[in-house]
Parts: structure tokens; sequence; C-alpha cells
């Protein structure tokens, strides 16, 4: 059973950073990606990384201020998240896909899941 685990979540002030990590429980998977999902609104896509780490991808709300990595030795990507904003408050996902080397945005393009960390940002 393939397991995601993310942590790094936690209540921040407006402007602050944080840095998420999704550890994996086996090898790396061709692609990782972030979601998130508010308060009564649906999951959406945030950012995905190829397994090489050269191709990024990233929902127009969150360019120019949040990073996605990973570092295969260690199973794990991480979600590095600068300038926030209260509108940045949701349970964030970590998933992986198995195989591909497209641009995945879907919740479906996806094979496995986390739990989800919360994300607060006060104003």
């Amino acid at each position: 059973q393939v397991q995601l685990v993310e942590s790094g979540g936690g209540l921040v002030q407006a402007g602050d950073s944080l840095r998420l990590s999704c550890a994996v429980s086996r090898r790396p998977f061709g692609i990782m990606g972030w979601f998130r999902q508010a308060p009564g609104k649906e999951r959406e896509f945030v950012a995905a990384i190829s397994w090489s780490g050269t191709r990024t991808y990233y929902a127009d709300s969150v360019k120019g201020r949040f990073t996605i990595s990973r570092d295969n030795a260690k199973n794990t990507v991480y979600l590095q998240m600068n300038s926030l904003q209260p509108e940045d408050t949701a349970v964030y996902y970590c998933a992986a896909r198995l195989v591909g080397s497209g641009y995945y945005t879907l919740i479906g393009d996806y094979d496995y899941w986390g739990q989800g960390t919360q994300v607060t940002v006060s104003p």
C-alpha cells in the first residue's frame, strides 16, 4: 500500500511563508502534485512537478509565490509557499501519479493521495 504523508501546515499571518512536505512510502512517482480545498469549495490544483524536477506547473493563483520541488533520494516533495494570503487558507493535499510526462491538473489524473495538512492564513 502506497502512503503519502503531508506535514508542515499551520497557522500563519498574511505575508508569512510555510513549507509543506510530502513523504512517499515507496520509490518516486512520475508526477507529484499539490492540491488544496478551502471550506465550501471544490478541491483545486495548485502545482505539479515531473519526475526529474525539470518541469513544474502552477495554478495562476499561486504562480510567483509558490514553488514545488522534489528530492527523489528522500522520496519527498515540497511546496514552498511565500507571501501567503487569507485566500490560501485550505487543506493541502499531496498527490502522486504513476506514469506520464504531461501537464496534469485534474483530481482524476492522480493515483494516490495523502490525508492533507491544514494551512490557515490570518489577515
